[in-house]
């Protein structure tokens, strides 16, 4: 990615953790900058803040609020088309960092409404910011799509059953369309950060080892930009450790995660007996 005018980033999930992170570190670049999520006040004060911080600095990003709500039918083509008038340039990169993240115990409750509504936000928003962009993105044979899922999408753990599921449909929709776009000068890339402190994360009640900062994950994924690779993963000890769980047998597999997560007794139900 160069620092030109004509660059012009849209960023859903902007009003807070690593959406907020990326805006904030774009802002010192000759960019344009799209910036979205639901608070309209969040979303103000990021921008007046950018401003603010960055007022005497050569390089400046051109930020501008485009709030929404991603899930509703139809909102991203609408918010891409904004973006296009406004900046005088369609949209080039898309960094969809919109997202939620439950913890699960179904043997207590199981609500299919619940993780259908992670996948709503998680997923599917990806999949209509997609639709709203790649149509500019082929047609001038430029753009980079820059997913957000997890090294959670890796399997599926306890206590995350729509947050696996969701970040798990994120990797593998974009490494099929990662082939789909090959030779049309739309690249495709996914980044898999571990745990990251975030208002979502800080409500967690279990340990999250090696825990990165948003500012961090931010810096990653503008690492990103600049090669060509599929996969972003970070921190390094705990990406090659589930790497490692994906080729274990199921058994093994099971065994490890089992006490990773409830200890030695093995599960939650003989756990709480």
């Amino acid at each position: 990615m160069n620092n030109h005018s004509t660059e012009v980033i849209w960023i859903t999930g902007a009003s807070s953790g690593i959406g907020e992170s990326l805006v904030k570190r774009f802002a010192r670049r000759n960019v344009s900058v799209a910036i979205t999520a639901r608070n309209e006040e969040k979303l103000r004060a990021l921008a007046l803040w950018c401003q603010n911080e960055n007022q005497d600095q050569e390089a400046r990003a051109d930020i501008r609020i485009f709030p929404c709500d991603v899930t509703e039918p139809l909102a991203n083509e609408r918010i891409a088309k904004q973006i296009k008038e406004e900046f005088g340039n369609p949209i080039t990169i898309f960094i969809p960092c919109a997202g939620t993240y439950r913890t699960s115990d179904s043997h207590q409750s199981f609500s299919a409404r619940e993780h259908r509504e992670i996948m709503e936000l998680n997923y599917f928003s990806l999949l209509d910011g997609i639709q709203a962009v790649l149509p500019d993105m082929l047609r001038t044979q430029r753009g980079q799509i820059i997913g957000v899922a997890s090294l959670v999408g890796y399997f599926g753990l306890p206590r995350a059953l729509g947050y696996s599921a969701s970040k798990a449909a994120i990797i593998n929709a974009l490494q099929s369309l990662r082939f789909e776009l090959r030779g049309t000068g739309v690249q495709v890339k996914v980044i898999n950060p571990g745990f990251v402190k975030t208002p979502l994360t800080d409500k967690n009640d279990f340990p999250m080892p090696f825990l990165v900062s948003a500012e961090e994950a931010a810096i990653r994924i503008e690492e990103s930009l600049m090669n060509s690779r599929f996969e972003t993963h970070f921190p390094r000890k705990l990406s090659l450790l589930f790497k490692i769980f994906r080729i274990l047998p199921q058994p093994l597999f099971e065994f490890l995660i089992s006490r990773l997560v409830y200890g030695s007794h093995g599960n939650a139900n003989q756990k709480e007996q």
